[in-house]
């Protein structure tokens, strides 16, 4: 769930990305899982799933290593693209503000920094 006031807005990485709505300081908590609104989907419930819900799954989510499940975001924190200079860190459950985050600009992190992943991160 954001913790902050951002939405998916235009982007000049990937046609859409997390739009930062507000002043974000360095160290601000920006994402955090919460269960009952962001989604766990246990491997079994993923293989239940249609193929092309799990291409959605795999796409906007991310696999938690420690419990082997897929996480999806319920909000517009799926939109945050992926920046050789990120503007954000991961924290286990958290999404962390690296640096000043200024207001209308994409919030983004770097997917390379977390193994496993195609495309999406790893936030556990």
């Amino acid at each position: 769930m954001l913790r902050i006031f951002a939405t998916k807005g235009p982007s000049e990485i990937h046609e859409l990305g997390l739009i930062a709505r507000e002043f974000i300081p360095a160290g601000a908590v920006v994402w955090e899982f919460m269960p009952g609104f962001d989604l766990e989907i246990s491997p079994d419930r993923f293989m239940s799933l249609s193929a092309s819900a799990q291409d959605r799954v795999r796409y906007y989510g991310w696999i938690n290593h420690k419990t082997g499940c897929y996480r999806l975001s319920a909000d517009d924190d799926r939109f945050t693209n992926h920046s050789d200079d990120p503007n954000t860190i991961i924290q286990g459950d958290h999404t962390i503000a690296a640096r000043d985050i200024l207001m209308g600009e994409e919030i983004t992190f770097d997917y390379r920094l977390l193994p496993g992943q195609d495309h999406v991160p790893n936030r556990d």
